[in-house]
């Protein structure tokens, strides 16, 4: 693979807030605004008034509306010209201030942003059924679209936003009247109904590639059923295409509460959402009726915990050449666990977690029984599901010192800055730990500490980049540091992906960064497993098959539903289910059972093997080796 880069640190060159053309280049993912028909509702505008004259008529209030949004965190702010077209301004004898509105609307969202988001034209459907359904001619339809993107313009828009259409042709004329005006970049998103198709009975799939053929920026999907139905139509359309794919549910669906339409989703489970769409794909994620500046600021909240601040540039390992009197040590020379490596030897090892306290006797006996077992090496998680335990680094640094046995040290992006984690890497070569395995962290959300943030500089991309350069004398700035570190450098891979391709590509880049080898999710399923060994075949890096011995069918149920990135088939919960009714040492015989069949079956296959030892149940981890 050749060199790659990602751009961008949230920033424009000038320190000025970035366009939307800057945010869509720089690889990371962005939060929309909510709700902006919501907010005004929320303060007393029924809905026989035009909320797009309030521009005009109530400048002062839409501005708040649109600030609230900014404070919340929100990147890209929508103008508040949702039915800001001619057709619908007719209908409150306003088409003649299409322009007027238009512009004074965008001119209002960027005082707002105050150079601190991005705004984009908000256009909607005009309201009318356009041929061959409607008597409304496309060429109607793309005058109408015209005057009003002639008015946003005007006003200063970054880009456009056209949202909520049922009819795809209906958005096609909207997205040409835009495209004869203006190159800027343009967020084209339908709506759908429970049955996963648009009014029109067209499937995302369908949309997302016609779109991408006309021209759209960004393909999204809005409004429509709520979260879930939205996140069902990311994880088909991320598999049409590579254009950016943005994700904006409304609030669930709306309850009648009195007179009014109340959206009952919480904020919080807004946010949930938000991961779920992430993980799928989406670049672009927000909220569209019901949502407020609370649903943002959870949204955003999330975001940041899993996003880094910024992408450093990541050179390639081709082209990365140590100082002159400098050489990288080979990666059997590193380290024991990486001499069976590189020579294609089968190692072994099991994960052990470190204790929530200050005691480390228990984890020295858990580590001397391996040693003795034979085992190559522990690994040592990095505050695994977000949850707050003794550093994995000195962890590593005493089991060593005291039990005399190698560690993979694992090491999460989630909580240091660029900085933090060059003075950590630094020291754990003086400190003498050779094997170390880069995962960018499970968010703080997930975990039981709700309100703690994330650091967050980089993920472990860039990460493995910086100890490769290090590997090779050199700093993240291209500067010599005399004597090389000499790590064996490990990162994570999900054969089990929901997006198995965005899977592999982002394993592409890890080893043109620099991986040496790659340890997987715990695997279940056999067939899944070889199938993704075929498909990374062809970067010659050795593969470490995670294997996770199940204790209890409550504890498959618990993997198969409440931890990202594992998958349980059913004939294995099945196994599991039916073990159970003989009692728990029947549950556990079967589930040791399972482990040592895939062992079995994988060892082939694959470099190593990674046994997890649940709850700390070493005895458990060892029985899969017999």
């Amino acid at each position: 693979m050749t060199g790659f880069r990602f751009v961008g640190n949230g920033k424009g060159e000038t320190g000025k807030v970035p366009t939307l053309r800057q945010l869509l280049d720089d690889g990371k993912v962005h939060v929309l605004d909510g709700a902006m028909g919501t907010m005004l509702y929320s303060k007393g505008f029924f809905l026989n008034v035009c909320y797009d004259e309030l521009n005009l008529k109530q400048p002062k209030l839409v501005q708040e509306v649109h600030e609230a949004y900014v404070r919340a965190g929100a990147e890209i702010l929508e103008t508040n010209t949702f039915g800001a077209n001619p057709a619908k301004l007719a209908s409150y004898g306003l088409a003649a201030e299409t322009e007027r509105i238009n512009q004074a609307a965008a001119e209002l969202a960027r005082k707002a942003a105050a150079g601190r988001a991005s705004v984009v034209g908000a256009i909607g459907p005009l309201g009318l059924r356009i041929e061959p359904f409607g008597p409304t001619s496309r060429e109607e339809a793309f005058a109408f679209f015209q005057r009003q993107a002639k008015g946003l313009l005007a006003g200063g828009v970054d880009g456009f936003i056209l949202e909520t259409f049922s009819d795809v042709d209906e958005l096609h004329e909207g997205l040409r009247a835009v495209r004869s005006l203006s190159d800027l970049p343009v967020i084209a998103q339908m709506t759908i109904g429970d049955d996963g198709l648009t009014h029109y009975g067209t499937a995302p799939e369908i949309f997302t590639k016609q779109l991408a053929e006309w021209g759209a920026d960004v393909i999204g999907v809005n409004c429509s059923v709520g979260p879930a139905g939205v996140l069902e139509a990311v994880e088909k359309m991320v598999k049409v295409t590579d254009r950016p794919i943005s994700a904006v549910p409304n609030a669930g669906l709306p309850k009648d509460v009195g007179d009014r339409k109340i959206y009952l989703a919480s904020p919080e489970y807004m946010a949930s959402y938000a991961r779920r769409m992430i993980e799928a794909g989406a670049r672009i994620v927000g909220g569209c009726c019901g949502t407020t500046p609370e649903h943002i600021k959870k949204i955003r909240d999330y975001v940041a915990s899993v996003v880094p601040r910024h992408q450093p540039v990541v050179v390639s390992r081709d082209v990365v050449a140590a100082p002159a009197g400098v050489e990288a040590v080979p990666l059997a020379e590193r380290s024991r666990f990486g001499t069976k490596l590189a020579r294609r030897e089968l190692v072994t090892s099991v994960e052990i977690v470190p204790p929530k306290g200050v005691d480390p006797a228990p984890m020295f006996a858990q580590c001397r029984a391996l040693k003795a077992a034979g085992v190559d090496a522990v690994n040592v998680p990095d505050g695994p599901r977000a949850q707050s335990r003794m550093g994995a680094l000195l962890s590593s640094v005493i089991i060593e010192r005291e039990v005399g046995i190698e560690t993979v040290t694992h090491y999460s992006c989630r909580d240091r800055n660029l900085l933090g984690m060059l003075s950590d890497v630094l020291g754990a070569s003086a400190a003498g730990l050779r094997n170390i395995l880069i995962i960018t962290g499970d968010p703080p959300k997930m975990g039981p500490y709700p309100d703690a943030t994330a650091v967050f500089d980089i993920d472990a991309i860039g990460l493995t980049n910086l100890v490769y350069r290090l590997n090779h004398g050199l700093d993240p700035g291209g500067n010599p540091i005399g004597k090389p570190t000499q790590f064996a450098i490990g990162v994570g891979v999900n054969p089990a992906a929901t997006d198995l391709d965005r899977e592999l590509s982002r394993f592409a880049w890890k080893v043109d960064a620099g991986a040496d080898f790659a340890v997987t999710q715990p695997v279940f399923d056999i067939a899944q497993l070889e199938s993704f060994l075929n498909r990374v075949e062809q970067f010659h890096i050795p593969i470490v098959a995670g294997i996770w011995p199940l204790l209890s069918l409550r504890n498959a149920e618990f993997l198969a539903n409440e931890v990202p990135g594992v998958s349980v088939p059913d004939t294995v919960l099945a196994r599991m289910r039916k073990a159970s009714d003989g009692g728990k040492d029947s549950a556990l015989a079967e589930g040791v059972k399972i482990a040592r069949e895939m062992f079995a079956l994988v060892k082939r296959d694959v470099q190593g093997i990674q046994v997890s030892a649940p709850f700390g149940k070493v005895e458990v981890a060892l029985e899969v080796f017999k």
